[in-house]
């Protein structure tokens, strides 16, 4: 009994095998990355496995973000795991990069979490990178130019949350500006739901702080911008996942656009996430699926 299910799981793996279309995730598959790579000569972003030429190239350009990137990889995993770990599809499925099944393969709203949330990390990672001095190119944040409040001063080294996303966004998007890889209709929902990500980045910016004084009065407190932590994220994007919305490709004017598919008066909210495709019932038996001879590896 305990068989069909590795069967299951070995048919949507063989299918995805096929199709190959999911090039803007596959880069989880640093995460894979073994210690004994030191990351510390170009000819050593070859030797990465889930990348396009485009992110071979910044690898090389860039290749002190090399472990940050690495880094975002694994805590992706661990984020995504740990904010389904109460639902039926607990994003195991990831662990498979850079081959993955169809609940990621396509554009399933399991998979527009998995953008926006890789997107949202890869951004932490590199602007608390800056903010610990691991980063030789970049530093703390700007101070704000608005006053803290009564009894703050601006101070400590905030996030570079701006640093973040400009070098985050040229690795995650690269995928999806490579030509002949998919349809243009995959390629901006993962354009799209990538940006929600950074969005929900943004919006975790807050206000923190740390008191001075004699005997802890906190009578002056210095402040700086900080961002939540990557599960806070992933929390705000689950909320988006359960409200996703289903869209369709189709013309508006002169060019196509994806458009809610129950409600096409109306272009998609930027804060949304989106998908192209139902998922599967991932409580119901695929009876064609245990019926076929396939072995899981």
């Amino acid at each position: 009994m305990r068989a069909r299910p590795q069967v299951c799981q070995a048919l949507l793996f063989a299918l995805a095998l096929q199709t190959n279309v999911c090039y803007g995730i596959k880069w989880l598959a640093l995460s894979k990355t073994p210690a004994a790579l030191a990351l510390n000569q170009t000819q050593h972003c070859k030797q990465l496995e889930g990348l396009v030429s485009a992110q071979v190239q910044l690898c090389r350009s860039n290749l002190e973000l090399m472990h940050t990137i690495v880094h975002a990889a694994r805590e992706v995993m661990k984020a995504c795991r740990r904010a389904f770990a109460d639902m039926r599809w607990n994003c195991s499925s990831i662990e498979l990069a850079p081959n993955y099944l169809l609940d990621l393969e396509r554009g399933t709203r399991e998979s527009a979490f998995v953008y926006a949330l890789s997107a949202a990390a890869i951004s932490h990672a590199i602007a608390r990178a800056c903010t610990s001095g691991d980063l030789p190119g970049c530093s703390c944040g700007p101070v704000p130019g608005e006053p803290p409040g009564p009894g703050n001063r601006w101070g400590g080294c905030a996030d570079n949350l701006s640093y973040g996303l400009l070098m985050g966004a040229k690795f995650s998007d690269a995928p999806m500006k490579v030509k002949k890889t998919g349809s243009q209709a995959n390629k901006l929902m993962r354009l799209h739901n990538s940006e929600v990500g950074r969005q929900a980045l943004r919006a975790s910016l807050e206000m923190k702080c740390k008191c001075h004084g004699v005997s802890g009065s906190c009578s002056i407190r210095t402040c700086w911008k900080g961002l939540q932590e990557l599960r806070d994220v992933a929390a705000d994007l689950k909320t988006r996942y359960l409200s996703a919305t289903k869209v369709v490709h189709r013309p508006m004017g002169t060019r196509k656009h994806l458009v809610p598919k129950d409600l096409d008066i109306r272009p998609v909210k930027d804060s949304e996430l989106v998908y192209l495709q139902s998922s599967p019932d991932f409580c119901m038996k695929n009876e064609k699926a245990v019926q076929q001879d396939v072995t899981w590896q």
